[in-house]
């Protein structure tokens, strides 16, 4: 069994796509963090476990999920039907195999699905990421692998939107083999409130700046 953190914030409108795509074997973990469209009550309902989290951020949501998972590996994902579950198991033989330590989903946007100002602003984090990491990155996707246990140990503080960067950061430091796969980045169901906003995509920029000092 492999648990997958999924931080939610009024996906209600995507929610039952993504929970109805869970491969067998991967069970969900939904952080509902303020959300006010019922998205708590409605993933319960659905069959996910929920794990409340009141402290407003990304890094918060992700870090109450890995607190509350209990299986070896845990997975990463957005809930907003921008990503598809069912590329999680490629991913995660990666790690299970022994081959990486974290494994990165590399989004590849269908037509539409990605605003040109928030591909250029992710290329700009991959590649100073990539640069100060020494691996080769094209894309620091929420879609991700690892092991549990692992993922504690970096000591990770970030709470917000600099979260993915930090992880990626920490783990390079810790001598982690770091791989990425390419997964398909589809357009996301409900109003975005990161990547599809000019304003998403300043603040992300703003806490990957944080991380980096």
């Amino acid at each position: 069994m492999i648990e997958v953190v999924l931080p939610v914030l009024n996906e209600a409108a995507a929610l039952p796509w993504v929970l109805g795509r869970l491969p067998e074997g991967f069970a969900p973990i939904v952080v509902d963090n303020g959300s006010t469209d019922g998205s708590g009550g409605l993933a319960a309902s659905l069959g996910a476990r929920v794990v409340h989290e009141p402290v407003a951020g990304f890094g918060a949501a992700c870090w109450a999920g890995l607190e509350q998972a209990s299986t070896e590996l845990v997975a990463f994902m957005d809930a907003d039907a921008s990503l598809d579950p069912r590329e999680l198991p490629r991913l995660a033989e990666r790690v299970a195999g022994g081959h990486a330590d974290l494994v990165l989903g590399a989004r590849v946007p269908e037509r539409g699905a990605w605003p040109l100002h928030a591909r250029l602003g992710n290329r700009l984090i991959a590649w100073e990421v990539g640069r100060r990491t020494g691996s080769p990155l094209t894309d620091l996707g929420p879609m991700r692998v690892a092991r549990r246990d692992d993922l504690r140990g970096l000591g990770l503080r970030d709470r917000r939107f600099g979260w993915p960067f930090e992880m990626v950061l920490a783990a390079a430091a810790a001598g982690w083999r770091i791989e990425q796969l390419d997964v398909a980045y589809l357009a996301r169901r409900g109003r975005s409130k990161v990547t599809g906003t000019v304003r998403g995509t300043a603040r992300t920029l703003h806490d990957l700046a944080r991380v980096l000092r």
